[in-house]
C-alpha cells in the first residue's frame, strides 16, 4: 500500500495438465507442442508401450523435456501391454528420434526401470493437485482406467479428459487379421479399458478420426514449417514429421495430425465443433475397439470438425517460440 492507494497483484493460475502418450512420433510432437504452452502447468507425463518400445520412448520423452529445461517434470513408465499390439515397424519410431542431431548428444535419460510406475504417478499427482486437472491422452486410456480402479477418489480431481481416439461416422484405421476395419488404433489396443472409460461418465471429449482426417501432414504444411527452420522447435518438428513419410509402405496411407490436433484442443477448443452423443465401445471381434453411437450408451462429447486454417496457423506459431 502506497500513499493511500492499494496495489493489487493478480495471480494467473495456470491450467494443470497430465499427459498420457504412447511414444510414437505424433505423441512426441504432441509433447513438444504442450511444452510450448506457457499457460499450462504439466504435472507429469506417462508413457505406455503401445505405439513404441518403452525404453527408447522414455529416452525421447526425457530429452524433449531437456530441450525446454523441464527435466523436473516426472515421467511414469507403464508396464501394461494391452490386448492388440501395434505393428512392430510403427513401434520403432522413437529409435529414429533419439539419433536426431538436436537431441542425440543431450545427457542420457535415467534408467527406465528407475522411473515411477505410471498408475502410481497419475494417482499421486491427481490426489496432490491444488486444482482440478485436465488429462490429455494421445495413446490408449489404460493407465487412467487402472488408476481410477485403484483409487476411485481421483475422479473428483479430473476437470476434463481429452482423448485422441475412436471413429464414429468414418472408417477406422485398423487393418489386421480378424478385424473389419471399423476401429481406431488407440481404442483397439485396449478396447476393454476404453469401454470402462466410457462407463465412468467423466467429462470426456474424444478427438476421433472423424476430425483428425481433416488435417493431414501434407507437403504444403511441411514447406511452411521449413521456411521457419531458424527456430529450433520448427527445425526439430520438421525432422520428426519428415521421418513419418515412409512409416508404412502403403500407397493409400496418409499421416495425419492425430495427437497434435488433440493436444491443440487444450489451447484452441473454440476452433472445434463438438457434439454431445451417447456411445459405447465394442470389445469383441470382428469390430473390437469400434466406437459406436448408441442411444443406450454413455454420454460423451466428440469433436466433429475444426477450423483447419486456424489449427495449422496455431501449430506454426507455437513452433516459432
Amino acid at each position: 500500500m502506497h500513499c493511500g492507494s492499494t496495489v493489487f497483484i493478480r495471480y494467473i493460475m495456470k491450467e494443470l495438465i497430465f499427459m498420457e502418450h504412447d511414444g510414437g512420433i505424433d505423441d512426441l510432437l504432441s509433447q513438444l507442442l504442450l511444452l510450448t504452452m506457457d499457460n499450462k502447468e504439466i504435472l507429469g507425463i506417462n508413457v505406455t508401450p503401445a505405439d513404441c518400445y518403452i525404453e527408447p520412448a522414455l529416452e525421447s520423452s526425457y530429452k524433449i523435456l531437456q530441450l525446454f529445461d523441464r527435466a523436473d517434470i516426472p515421467i511414469g513408465r507403464s508396464d501394461f501391454n494391452g490386448v492388440n499390439a501395434f505393428p512392430n515397424d510403427w513401434r520403432a519410431g522413437p529409435e529414429i528420434v533419439n539419433v536426431l542431431p538436436m537431441i542425440i548428444n543431450l545427457p542420457e535419460a535415467p534408467d527406465p526401470y528407475s522411473l515411477p510406475n505410471a498408475i502410481d504417478l497419475l494417482v499421486e499427482k491427481l490426489l496432490s493437485a491444488k486444482d482440478k486437472v485436465n488429462i490429455i491422452i494421445t495413446g490408449p486410456c489404460s493407465n487412467l482406467v487402472q488408476a481410477i480402479e485403484k483409487e476411485p477418489n481421483i475422479k473428483s480431481k479430473i476437470k476434463k479428459v481429452i482423448w485422441m481416439g475412436g471413429a464414429f461416422r468414418t472408417q477406422g484405421n485398423v487393418q489386421t487379421y480378424q478385424h473389419n476395419g471399423t476401429a481406431e488404433w488407440n481404442v483397439f489396443w485396449d478396447p476393454i479399458s476404453a469401454a470402462k472409460l466410457f462407463s465412468f461418465e467423466l467429462p470426456l471429449v474424444l478427438i476421433p478420426l472423424d476430425v483428425t482426417n481433416h488435417v493431414p501432414v501434407n507437403k504444403a504444411f511441411l514447406s511452411k514449417l521449413a521456411y521457419q527452420q531458424q527456430y529450433p522447435m520448427s527445425n526439430f518438428a520438421g525432422q520428426l514429421w519428415a521421418s513419418t513419410v515412409d512409416t508404412i509402405p502403403s500407397y493409400h496411407y496418409v499421416y495425419f495430425m492425430w495427437d497434435v490436433l488433440a493436444t491443440s484442443f487444450l489451447d484452441i477448443a473454440d476452433e472445434f465443433v463438438v457434439e454431445e452423443v451417447l456411445a459405447t465401445v465394442s470389445t469383441r471381434p470382428p469390430n473390437a475397439g469400434q466406437t459406436l453411437l448408441d442411444e443406450n450408451g454413455y454420454k460423451i462429447k466428440i469433436a466433429t470438425d475444426v477450423n483447419k486454417a486456424a489449427f495449422y496457423d496455431y501449430v506454426l506459431e507455437r513452433f516459432r517460440r
